[in-house]
């Protein structure tokens, strides 16, 4: 009798996540990774702050607060075990003014109910203590929020998944998904030819078109996936010792992205961003990046016209500030005043796949949606890479038999 076979699509660190879940909870399974890119976790996985979040933002009882708790924990024993950089610089949450002051007041809370380990409330001398050249009136301290590095992390799991016998395919594109009585038929295509490959399940993990992927296999189209590239610049090398850590802003609920914030990496530089500004490509990290069918999709979607009435504002803001760094420097002197524009060198790019609902709502929460033998990780924001481990759980648990 042949052993049940699960195909994943996408090989970012979520897909192989889920596919070392897989072997480890089914050792009996064959199980196979199809990505259309070349190398592993080539998009968000590798275009993120890598900061390991420890749920201080997120709403109690989301599927975010639970999964990205018990990821922290995953990620943390397993990049020790794989010799993978994990450093604790900890996080200070900043309030640099009365209303930051009150909202701040919301994410203790949620830190407490999601029970994030030994966060504390400072004052200005406390803020200065941890970090000599912030300033604000306010802040919450999570010392246990960490840095890793999230590629090394997606290869490791890469290595754990043929050294389990897995097969990860790259450079083939799923182009076609059709369920069957009995599992499901997915078209591939490699070097100009395509392939018929046959599955008991099939688990989507693409990203910024796994939306397209849900609608191959019979899915709703909504939510749509939108791409808004952020935008980082780097502190200069004689000027990383302003920041010690993480230095995070007070979220906005009227908002749709937390704004301009600063990040130390393993390897020592600082990140300072991101912006958000909406990409005309979903894979659209340069600004001249264009490919036509991706903008039109966006535009014509109707969620977008909601989302634009409500934040027309901001995006304006996010668009000058993506062409002026003296903006992006203004931003960022919020919290660290001795920052001079001249200490803005040009960083890198990511793109976030956002999930918008046809009546324009952004949706935040991780989905995960069953259509018969096809399970989609619909909307994997971050912090998706920190509850990676966790979220892969969750999905073969609810794969069934």
């Amino acid at each position: 009798m042949p052993h049940p076979r699960t195909l994943v699509v996408g090989a970012g660190i979520v897909g192989l996540a889920v596919a070392r879940e897989l072997q480890r909870t089914r050792p009996d399974d064959e199980v196979v990774v199809l990505d259309k890119e070349p190398q592993v976790g080539a998009h968000q996985t590798s275009h993120n702050s890598g900061v390991v979040h420890a749920g201080v933002y997120y709403p109690p009882g989301s599927l975010k607060a639970r999964l990205c708790r018990r990821g922290v924990g995953l990620l943390r024993e397993y990049a020790r075990e794989r010799g993978i950089p994990y450093d604790e610089v900890g996080k200070v949450v900043v309030a640099v003014d009365r209303a930051d002051e009150q909202r701040l007041v919301e994410v203790e809370r949620r830190a407490a109910a999601n029970g994030v380990p030994d966060v504390v409330r400072l004052g200005p001398d406390g803020l200065r203590d941890l970090e000599p050249h912030v300033r604000g009136r306010a802040a919450l301290h999570s010392p246990t929020t960490a840095i890793t590095d999230f590629p090394a992390v997606a290869r490791a799991l890469a290595d754990d998944v043929t050294t389990g016998e897995g097969r990860i395919l790259l450079g083939h594109e799923v182009v076609a998904i059709r369920p069957l009585r009995s599992g499901v038929e997915v078209l591939v295509e490699h070097a100009g030819e395509r392939t018929r490959l046959t599955a008991d399940r099939l688990v989507l993990c693409g990203g910024l078109h796994v939306d397209r992927l849900a609608r191959m296999a019979g899915g709703d189209p909504d939510p749509r996936i939108v791409p808004f590239r952020g935008e980082y610049h780097l502190l200069a090398p004689e000027r990383r010792d302003l920041v010690r850590g993480l230095v995070y802003p007070v979220p906005d609920p009227t908002l749709p992205f937390l704004g301009v914030h600063l990040t130390r990496r393993v390897d020592g530089s600082v990140d300072v961003g991101p912006n958000a500004v909406l990409a005309t490509a979903r894979e659209g990290y340069r600004r001249r990046d264009l490919v036509v069918p991706d903008l039109l999709e966006t535009l014509t979607w109707p969620g977008m016209r909601p989302v634009a009435a409500r934040h027309w504002r901001t995006g304006t803001a996010e668009v000058l500030g993506s062409v002026s760094a003296r903006r992006f420097a203004d931003a960022a002197r919020r919290y660290v005043p001795e920052l001079r524009d001249a200490d803005l060198l040009p960083g890198g790019a990511g793109v976030r796949a956002q999930a918008v609902g046809r009546d324009g709502s952004l949706v935040d929460d991780f989905v995960i949606e069953r259509l018969g033998p096809v399970t989609a990780v619909r909307n994997a924001p971050s912090p998706a890479a920190t509850s990676s481990l966790a979220i892969a759980e969750e999905v073969v648990g609810r794969l069934g038999r």
